[in-house]
């Protein structure tokens, strides 16, 4: 079993990974800074001595780069049974505030990636009539709010390809999942003070994706979304 796991060395990425590992999949994981996804790639393997893991650094902002990681992924695993598509850049502001250019960066590394990466990596789900692709959206895909900016415009984006793909995919056997947690403890997050059980933790993500993909094969689990018991912070 392999799964491909993108934005992968810390955070939700790389508990979904460990969670993965830990049950028997070899993982194929990405990220921008090389000695940060090797350290992960360490981390992983301490899980699961067993499994393979696939450690490639990648700006998934650049298509070219985006394409060279799903040729490594096909050139290792015969096929992919996960596919995690939860890359993405957090930049708070308002939209008249914003420096030119952000919106279509963000775009490239929020929506694009998963984009491309889906599209070189479907052909083998559909031969197969089986996989799993679960899009990481998040709360502000569904509810706008003050500073969410272009980074909410790219989740709202990614939950309408979501949408449409599981739309396309259903008479192929392949289930696709919209993933969208408020609130986790990441990165995202550093600098935020609050009491830590204020914010969920990126386990839990790992815990109901896991949860999701172990149903019967004839359920799919379309949408979650998953808050802090207290509410989004505002």
């Amino acid at each position: 079993m392999n799964a491909v796991i993108t934005g992968a060395s810390k955070g939700i990425g790389k508990a979904i990974a460990e969670k993965l590992a830990s049950e028997g999949f070899n993982v194929a994981i990405c990220a921008r800074n090389a000695d940060t996804l090797e350290k992960a790639a360490a981390d992983i393997r301490l899980v699961n001595p067993a499994i393979q893991v696939l450690a490639i650094p990648s700006d998934m902002g650049k298509k070219e780069e985006v394409l060279a990681f799903a040729d490594r992924i096909k050139s290792t695993f015969t096929t992919v049974d996960i596919l995690v598509n939860n890359a993405g850049l957090f930049v708070p502001g308002s939209l008249h505030e914003q420096e030119d250019g952000l919106l279509e960066s963000l775009m490239a590394t929020n929506v694009y990636s998963a984009y491309h990466l889906t599209r070189q990596l479907l052909g083998g789900m559909k031969a197969n009539r089986k996989g799993h692709i679960f899009n990481m959206c998040s709360t502000a895909s569904y509810t706008s709010y003050p500073n969410g900016g272009a980074y909410s415009i790219t989740k709202f984006a990614l939950l309408g390809f979501s949408k449409n793909l599981r739309e396309e995919l259903k008479a192929h056997n392949v289930k696709v999942t919209s993933l969208s947690p408020g609130p986790t403890l990441t990165a995202s997050w550093e600098g935020f003070e609050a009491p830590p059980r204020r914010m969920m933790e990126p386990e839990d993500v790992a815990k109901l994706l896991w949860g999701a993909y172990t149903l019967s094969e004839q359920a799919v689990v379309e949408e979650v979304i998953m808050r802090p018991i207290l509410g989004d912070i505002s």
